[in-house]
């Protein structure tokens, strides 16, 4: 019996979980942290408050659970970079969250090495991912110090090490994405060619002992967030795909030991790196899912998420919603689009507007799936989901409903922590298989298409032209 525990540092917040190979989740324990919005696109955290609400979850729930752990597993936000001292690991600059929009004139500077850049790395030039962030910080905070990734820098103060793992490092544009090394092309082109880079590990490789939980233990199983739940949910073998929805929404393909570059507008990263293969995966992402429905809240159309399933109409009686709050991802990579709501009349209620809302998520990642199946070659046969608006059997059959795909619900709400403990398993024993790590599971509900396949096509034709009216006249990358 292995007992891990495995924290997933989060934009949000942060969760540990216990979990052993024969108990399953013994222990969990939640902090909120709380991002700062800043005028211009700035979004920051506090570091200490990050470091913090790791050392209280993860001790908190070893409190709880009482008993030994045998690995320290960790998962994070991914993009989110910050500048510290590597003597002392003292923060010499808040957090730069993965939304922050400030680097555009970085990416702006670079536009003519877009495509080299996507050829090298398999991301898109965008201050979503790390470099523009640490260019951009180089430039207006701090020269002072290492400039990396948040994993980084935590797994620093746990451990003494300086590393990341294959997966984030895949994730900052600063990665050759098939020799999965720095590429020293790339940092000179962001200018970052006097900066020491953290070691790249593997997920599965023990990188060293920390003392913060009890007694010294091993640490291992460092992945990016998204990737761990695409672990969690034993989306092992190329084709297979999860969906997490939560303050947006991410789509993640396994397209197995192939980094396929995207035909279609998704990004290509390393899923991970465990057992001596690195599988590979294309994503995209829609900015606002909880984030929308916190909309409707404001404006004092629900109470709360679970006031969805109850106030949403049967039929949105043609109101169309693209809910583009925070601009649209691929495929249209547009920071500058706005939401619309289309379609009223007289006799468009709130349960309309609700349902227009919840549709508009589903209709963004049913382009996604499209996409992927495009850079796959075949199509998808069934979406695994997870995220807390899972919950909403409205948004799920409204999903299974637009892209005509079954959706099976992951029956944890810890997929994140789940698949870097199950990677923290292979590191203890490198005989054990990721399969056998993961585990068996059975969704918790299937969502079957209801709609027929004519009535998604039209709903999706009308829907994609409502979304390019929102993407205005080409003011985006």
């Amino acid at each position: 019996m292995t007992t891990i525990l495995a924290i997933d540092q989060g934009t949000s917040g942060t969760k540990a979980i216990v979990v052993d190979s024969a108990d399953g989740t013994l222990a969990i324990a939640e902090e909120t942290v709380r991002p700062t919005y800043l005028p211009g696109g700035g979004v920051e955290q506090n570091p200490h408050e990050l470091l913090d609400s790791v050392l209280n979850t993860g001790r908190r729930a070893v409190n709880t659970a009482n008993r030994p752990i045998d690995c320290v597993a960790l998962a994070n936000q991914g993009e989110t970079v910050l500048a510290w001292d590597p003597a002392t690991g003292t923060p010499l600059s808040p957090a730069i969250v993965w939304q922050d929009r400030r680097s555009e004139s970085v990416c702006h500077e670079l536009a003519q090495h877009a495509d080299h850049i996507a050829r090298r790395t398999g991301l898109v030039l965008d201050p979503y991912f790390s470099a523009p962030k640490m260019a951009w910080l180089r430039r207006n905070l701090t020269r002072d110090g290492v400039v990396t990734t948040t994993d980084t820098w935590l797994v620093h103060h746990l451990t003494g090490e300086f590393v990341t793992d294959a997966s984030t490092a895949s994730r900052s544009l600063l990665l050759n994405l098939d020799t999965a090394t720095w590429d020293t092309g790339l940092i000179d082109l962001f200018d970052l060619g006097n900066e020491k880079l953290p070691r790249i590990a593997a997920c599965d490789e023990i990188i060293g002992t920390t003392r913060a939980f009890g007694g010294s233990i091993p640490v291992a199983g460092l992945i990016v967030d998204q990737q761990a739940a695409l672990v969690a949910e034993s989306c092992l073998e190329q084709g297979t795909a999860k969906c997490t929805y939560g303050t947006g929404a991410f789509l993640l393909a396994n397209t197995g030991l192939n980094p396929v570059r995207s035909s279609a507008g998704l990004t290509t990263s390393v899923a991970w790196q465990a057992g001596g293969q690195t599988p590979y995966c294309v994503d995209g992402q829609v900015y606002t899912v909880a984030s929308a429905v916190r909309w409707l809240q404001d404006l004092g159309l629900v109470q709360n998420a679970t006031d969805l399933d109850t106030l949403a109409a049967a039929d949105a009686e043609g109101v169309l919603c693209v809910p583009a709050f925070a601009g649209l991802a691929a495929p249209w990579w547009a920071p500058d689009a706005t939401a619309s709501l289309t379609g009223m009349t007289l006799a468009t209620r709130r349960e309309h507007l609700v349902l227009a809302v919840l549709q508009g998520i589903a209709a963004q990642v049913a382009e996604l799936i499209s996409l992927v199946q495009t850079d796959l070659g075949r199509p998808l046969t069934r979406l695994r989901a997870d995220g807390g608006l899972t919950n909403s059997a409205a948004l799920m059959q409204a999903q299974a409903d637009i892209a005509q795909i079954p959706v099976d619900i992951y029956p944890s709400a810890h997929a994140t922590p789940l698949g870097a403990a199950a990677l923290a398993r292979c590191a203890l024993d490198p005989r054990l298989s990721l399969k056998e790590a993961v585990g068996a599971w059975q969704p918790r509900t299937v969502y079957e298409p209801l709609w027929s396949g004519d009535r998604a096509e039209e709903f999706r034709t009308t829907w994609t032209q409502a979304a390019a009216a929102c993407v205005g006249k080409g003011e985006h990358t």
